[in-house]
């Protein structure tokens, strides 16, 4: 089971200010423990959403509107992605994630289970998508 642990944006995210030592060391830590587990599969953090774009696709058209973006409590700012081999172990590893602004700062982080191959009705659509090594768990 994949899992992806999202973290929220915050003023100083979008701003582009750059995580302390202290917090990058925390970040560091947490995740060299997520590799030597054998469960951290990716994981980085995002440019301000100002050096971004959207694409809105509307009757039947595509529209690029560039950032920034108003709303940070909705933006993303960082990821990590975890394969693990329960929803257990995933609420563990996350409870055990950093602050991600700071201890001192309000902060949010979501957690997703992303969808496996498996999970979609199999057919030409999935074996392309297999071929091509989108939506595999690594060591499949």
């Amino acid at each position: 089971m994949r899992f992806m642990i999202i973290v929220k944006a915050s003023k100083q995210s979008e701003a582009g200010e750059m995580p302390e030592e202290k917090m990058l060391a925390a970040m560091a830590d947490y995740h060299e423990q997520l590799a030597k587990a054998g469960v951290l599969l990716d994981g980085s953090g995002l440019q301000p959403s100002s050096k971004g774009w959207r694409i809105r696709y509307s009757a039947g058209r595509r529209t690029v509107i560039d950032g920034p973006f108003a709303e940070t409590k909705e933006l993303i700012a960082g990821y990590t992605i975890i394969q693990v081999r329960s929803r257990d172990e995933a609420l563990e590893w996350t409870r055990r994630f950093p602050a991600p602004h700071g201890g001192d700062v309000d902060a949010e982080i979501e957690v997703r289970q992303m969808f496996e191959l498996e999970d979609f009705t199999q057919g030409e659509a999935i074996e392309q998508f297999r071929a091509i090594g989108i939506g595999e768990q690594p060591g499949r």
